[in-house]
């Protein structure tokens, strides 16, 4: 790779922030390559150029939070539609879980910039990650993202008999969705009406669709992991920050 590239991809490739974070640092003056300040938009560098940023820059980002909710059935990931409520109205000081013991204080304009890392369809319930940081969004959403994502799926088979061991190890590997070949999942019985599915990709209503293709119809889906981080004891309807020592 030797073709000049936007800084701001550039900043993205090197997971100092998002392309917007770094817009808005290049904007501010706050981004050096080879120790000379580059204001403009646009401005593109070689891949061995030294790409730094200033200390308001990394103050700023450790500022941005995470947000850590247990979204009930009903609400949408991002923004309102079909007069459903975004998940984000969930997230005030009265519905912080009080178990929450990391010291930040809950202020409104961390609602500023917050948006869903993932989506979680209104019809399931579970784990959902808001945040103003792009490295983590970037971490969970981002193209070449391998952070795993564990469900428990409460099912009904809608055939006669028991789903067949074939079709299990189908929903594992073997499924094809939208013309393409599915990345091979995990999928198993947690006992005989829920199944625990572990992917690494978020297709629209991807479980759902996997299970009516193999005659199961989902019940209810609940999502209890990304990566790293579990849903817990996280009451229904209720958030937490991300704690500094946790990791996606």
């Amino acid at each position: 790779m030797t073709e000049p590239v936007r800084l701001s991809k550039r900043m993205s490739e090197l997971g100092l922030c998002s392309r917007r974070e770094a817009d808005e640092w290049i904007e501010k003056g706050w981004v050096r390559v080879d120790g000379v300040v580059v204001s403009v938009l646009g401005s593109k560098v070689l891949p061995h150029q030294k790409v730094t940023v200033e200390r308001q820059a990394s103050a700023e980002q450790a500022q941005r939070v995470t947000i850590l909710i247990n979204k009930p059935m009903g609400y949408v990931s991002g923004q309102a539609e079909d007069g459903y409520k975004p998940a984000m109205v969930l997230v005030n000081e009265q519905s912080r879980w009080a178990e929450d013991k990391t010291e930040m204080r809950f202020h409104p304009r961390q609602l500023k910039s917050l948006v869903p890392a993932g989506r979680l369809d209104i019809d399931s319930v579970g784990l959902l990650v808001l945040t103003q940081d792009g490295r983590i969004a970037k971490q969970l959403i981002g193209e070449d993202s391998a952070v795993d994502k564990e469900y428990l799926v409460r099912v009904q088979y809608t055939r006669p008999g028991k789903l067949p061991e074939a079709d299990l190890k189908r929903l594992n590997h073997g499924l094809i969705m939208d013309g393409k070949p599915l990345r091979p999942a995990k999928v198993r019985w947690q006992n005989e009406d829920q199944l625990s599915f572990t992917l690494r990709e978020g297709k629209k209503r991807q479980i759902r669709r996997m299970c009516d293709m193999v005659g199961l119809k989902v019940i209810g889906l609940k999502r209890v992991r990304i990566g790293g981080v579990k849903l817990g004891e996280l009451p229904t309807g209720q958030w937490r920050y991300l704690r500094p020592d946790e990791k996606f």
